[in-house]
């Protein structure tokens, strides 16, 4: 291979790896939900709906996926082995069952709450389909996020829809799933999206 051509693998290398933190599931959802709730509600609504998502489901899932690291739990933040994430899941289960109730209890909007719940089942989904296949938990976010973000302004939708383009590539070239796994995970993301922004 020619030095241009280690150059250029080398540099794609680099920019996919750029792409799949900016597109990590915490990190998409968490500025998804963001955009969502801002754009849906009264502001001082919004500011109670995203503290209370925040303390009870992504500061915790943070600190689990990165403490994990740091322990030696987990072998990277994205959890890429399947094993690992039989452990994984049932704890992430838990904090949005919490969220959920907390939502519940603030009397959060049924958009707001529909959400959540199509959040909980993907990820009760997500766990019995680790049993034989470790789907991208990155394609299923990413466009389940686009899907929705969408519904909201057709503009945020296409920029997400790009970058969850550009997110199933580079978890390929980083051979962190292969094309069964990137489009199962896909699939369930855009459905459940559809449930969640569309149903009626």
């Amino acid at each position: 291979m020619s030095n241009l051509s280690k150059s250029t693998v080398k540099s794609a290398t680099q920019f996919a790896r750029a792409v799949s933190w900016m597109g990590h599931p915490l990190v998409f959802v968490t500025v998804s939900v963001g955009i969502v709730v801002v754009s849906r509600l009264a502001r001082r609504d919004a500011l109670s709906i995203l503290l209370v998502l925040f303390v009870s489901v992504i500061l915790p899932t943070a600190l689990l996926l990165f403490g994990g690291v740091r322990s030696g739990h987990w072998s990277d933040a994205d959890i890429s082995v399947r094993t690992e994430r039989k452990r994984v899941y049932p704890m992430t289960i838990l904090l949005l069952a919490i969220g959920i109730v907390a939502l519940w209890s603030l009397r959060a909007s049924n958009f707001v709450l529909r959400g959540t719940l199509v959040t909980f089942a993907l990820f009760i989904l997500a766990a019995i389909a680790n049993f034989w296949i470790k789907l991208s938990l990155h394609a299923l976010f990413a466009f389940y996020c686009s899907v929705i973000l969408f519904r909201i302004n057709p503009l945020f939708g296409g920029v997400a829809f790009a970058l969850a383009t550009t997110l199933f590539w580079s978890r390929l070239h980083l051979q962190r799933h292969d094309l069964a796994e990137m489009l199962t995970g896909t699939l369930l993301g855009l459905g459940g999206g559809m449930v969640a922004a569309w149903w009626p």
